[in-house]
């Protein structure tokens, strides 16, 4: 018997194989999302842990302006420090047809074993005039092991020789765009430090911590003993740009691989558990003909709890080979674009087919035994029997005078249909309603990101930024003409203390009156920095509760500020989408009595005069750490979008599949469980196309309810996905437009449209004596 129950499941597929292929799609969407995101997420982070430790990426950089062997071999032995070793790092730049490229360039410590480097290709220097170079720099230059380079150092010339190509922990992301052509890094030997700085000096330290020692307190040890040298400053490799920014896409990833999946999981729980309800009702006689053959009742409750397994297991195949064969080559794509990750790999692992197969087949299951329970208590005889037909009340629009006369006679069909049927249509509207607001929430998504990069062009308005070494005096700077507007600021490392908890952040401070920063809150409009509050961006104070007129606790980490715990009181909460920091005023830094010492230069140019010459002049200027102009910010901006917006279209494109496949699968239940009376049509002289005609309209109905009982819901459900996707380091646009609601709408509509055309065929074979003796 169990043989022949397996064969009549296989043979329901086969009839309805189009309402069986939609439910395997509508798994296979969540399967394809949960296992390329848990991928990217999964792996990203367990290579970078594994590469950061491998290579010894230093805990602590201090810079100084020279620093002697003597003074390294010292400071080595402060308590808590396993390693240190000194380096000399510098600036250079090699022309090209039309540009040039800067090149940051470190020397190799003898006994290396901080920050090492990721060899792909040649071998470290062996000469004074060997340099291996940054891998990427490299290609995108078309050089190989064994070319010559001439750099341009301190207004000299140096021609050095490739020994190696490699990548280097320290420099996995370079700039926000990861632009290879522009920027590189290198490294030689210590031979060459007398030729470049003149003498035989260090300037950089990297600090190893022991394990169980706090890297900040090691860092103001470090300060306190250097007081007799010229001390510059330091950085933790958590302050360090790139780190931070892998920390954070990492985090970012992590969310998003659980909270777009769970979404999906759902969506398709719901599809699930209203079509199995669906599909078991529908098929009440046959339930009764196995009965009466003497069919245990367990093993009809399994037989249909077979049909959703069945699905969950080839869904989530599917949905495995196509993120095999599409997601993962566009991460790993995406991440050689992101980041210097030499020999990371994205493999998929098997396993992660069996949470979509656990979750799809515990909801499909659970709906064959809540629908199926009831119905087994009935006897043989009266489960081979057909429901009684339920009693119609008069309509409401029947009682208006006048009015249901005047209607025509489909149109009466089609409401007397919709409100005898008040269940079904509510379950048909439940499905539609959902995927409505699925396709909302994914155009809604899809469009706050690219309001996320727009913004990045809205706030600054300057036309270079300019970045100086940690220490340089800026007070004296000679700025040179077609200059109209120029202002200072400083980023500080501090920490957020709040309800206990500790996190992290950056400080900007900057003149009140700087134009060439504007500041904005959720509703668009202009904030003016003042002196007695501090401006806290809006990711922070949705994580943490605070709101404007709050006191917060901020303490200064840098080892110059002296770890000051300071009580800051919020001027306003400012929106910042990306890359969110604090902002301050420099007199109101100094009544909390530390000192303002600006780092960066943001500057305005006359319109008439050339970008390029003043990006040379301070690119020359050896005491300049980087430059950053306005093409630079539309670089980052469209670079925020293509690094994000494969994952939202993948996004909007699984939204408009599982919502069409669960329109498709409702609405081909609906013209299951009515054969008998479209039958009936049929023998009453209607042709085909008019009852098309009737399904069309009636499936137009629904929708309109579903879609008008959606709306509201749609932006409840958009701010709770954009909640679990924002965190303090990114913060989501969580307004919905009018016009991204409209396009969705339209969507669903087509999308109804659509699932009618494919079932135009399913009507046209409505066989009419069959389904009308059927019950006989």
């Amino acid at each position: 018997m169990s043989m022949r129950l397996l064969f009549k499941l296989f043979r329901d597929i086969r009839q309805s194989a189009g309402q069986f292929f939609s439910f395997v799609l509508v798994v296979a969407v969540g399967a394809f999302f949960y296992t390329g995101l848990a991928t990217l997420s999964n792996n990203l982070s367990a290579y970078s842990e594994g590469y950061f430790e491998q290579h010894n990426l230093s805990d602590l950089t201090v810079s100084y302006s020279r620093v002697n062997p003597e003074d390294v071999a010292r400071l080595s032995r402060l308590e808590g420090i396993a390693k240190l070793e000194g380096r000399y790092t510098f600036d250079a730049t090699e022309a090209f047809e039309g540009y040039s490229a800067a090149l940051k360039i470190h020397s190799i410590p003898a006994n290396h074993d901080i920050n090492t480097i990721a060899m792909t290709e040649g071998k470290l220097p062996s000469n004074p005039y060997d340099i291996v170079l940054d891998s990427r720099y490299a290609a995108e230059h078309h050089y190989t092991v064994g070319d010559e380079i001439i750099v341009r150092v301190n207004e000299k010339e140096l021609a050095l020789t490739i020994s190696g190509l490699g990548e280097n922990v320290e420099h996995a992301k370079k700039n926000e765009t990861q632009d290879h052509k522009n920027k590189g890094f290198a490294y030689t030997g210590e031979a060459i430090i007398p030729e470049v700085a003149g003498d035989w000096f260090y300037n950089e330290l990297l600090v190893d911590v022991k394990a169980g020692y706090d890297a900040d307190q090691i860092g103001t040890s470090i300060e306190e003993h250097s007081r007799s040298l010229p001390y510059l400053g330091q950085e933790s490799k958590e302050r360090s740009f790139s780190y931070s920014r892998l920390m954070a896409t990492i985090h970012n990833n992590g969310l998003m691989s659980k909270v777009i999946p769970l979404v999906l999981f759902l969506i398709e729980a719901i599809i699930l558990f209203l079509a199995m309800s669906r599909i078991i009702d529908s098929q009440r006689n046959q339930v009764g003909i196995m009965k009466a053959l003497g069919v245990k009742n367990r093993s009809i409750m399994l037989h249909y709890m077979g049909y959703p397994v069945l699905v969950s297991i080839l869904g989530a195949i599917v949905g495995f080979v196509i993120s095999a064969v599409v997601f993962v080559p566009i991460i790993s794509d995406s991440n050689a674009r992101s980041y210097s990750l030499p020999g990371i790999e994205f493999a998929l692992r098997y396993e992660l087919m069996l949470p979509p197969i656990l979750f799809s087949s515990v909801f499909g299951m659970l709906a064959c035994y809540l629908s199926s329970r009831k119905l087994l208590q009935e006897r043989a005889a009266q489960a081979m029997r057909p429901k009684p037909p339920k009693s119609m009340k008069p309509l409401f629009i029947e009682r208006i005078p006048g009015l249901w006369d005047r209607l025509p006679y489909n149109y009466k069909l089609i409401m007397r249909n919709i409100f005898l049927n008040k269940k079904k249509v509510l379950a048909s509207s439940v499905g539609v309603m959902v995927s409505t607001v699925l396709i909302i929430t994914a155009f809604g998504t899809q469009s706050a990101l690219q309001k996320v990069a727009g913004q990045v062009e809205q706030v600054y308005s300057y036309d270079l930024r300019v970045d100086y070494k940690s220490g340089e005096a800026m007070d004296k700077l000679q700025l040179p003409s077609g200059i109209i507007n120029h202002h200072m600021l400083s980023s500080i490392p501090i920490e957020i203390r709040k309800n206990e908890q500790i996190e992290k952040a950056t400080l900007i401070v900057t003149e009140k009156d700087n134009n060439l920063i504007h500041f904005y809150d959720d509703k668009d409009t202009l904030l003016q920095l003042e002196d007695h509050g501090v401006f806290v961006p809006k990711s922070y104070a949705d994580h943490y509760g605070i709101g404007e007129g709050d006191t917060i606790e901020m303490v200064f980490t840098a080892p110059e500020m002296g770890n000051k715990l300071v009580a800051a009181k919020v001027l306003k909460i400012s929106t910042q989408y990306s890359s969110p920091s604090f902002y301050m005023t420099p007199e109101y830094l100094a009544s909390f009595g530390l000192p303002y010492k600006p780092t960066s230069l943001l500057v305005a140019l006359d319109p008439s005069v050339e970008l390029t010459e003043f990006r040379n002049h301070f690119q020359h200027d050896s005491s300049v750490n980087g430059i950053l102009d306005k093409d630079d910010l539309r670089k980052e901006a469209r670079y925020i979008l293509q690094q994000n917006n494969f994952v939202f279209v993948l996004f909007i494109l699984c939204a408009v599949v599982l919502s069409f496949g669960a329109i498709y699968t409702i609405s081909s239940i609906n013209i299951y469980e009515r054969n008998r009376e479209l039958a009936t049509l049929k023998v009453l002289g209607y042709d085909k196309s008019k009852i098309n005609r009737l399904i069309f309209f009636e499936n137009i109905i629904i929708t309109t309810l579903a879609v008008l009982v959606a709306l509201p819901i749609c932006g409840y459900i958009y701010g709770l996905v954009v909640q679990a996707l924002s965190s303090t380091h990114q913060q989501i646009p969580d307004q919905l437009n009018l016009f991204i609601v409209g396009v969705s709408i339209l969507v669903a509509f087509m999308l109804t449209m659509m699932a009618n055309l494919l079932l135009r065929r399913k009507v046209a074979g409505i066989h009419m004596i069959e389904s009308l003796k059927g019950w006989e």
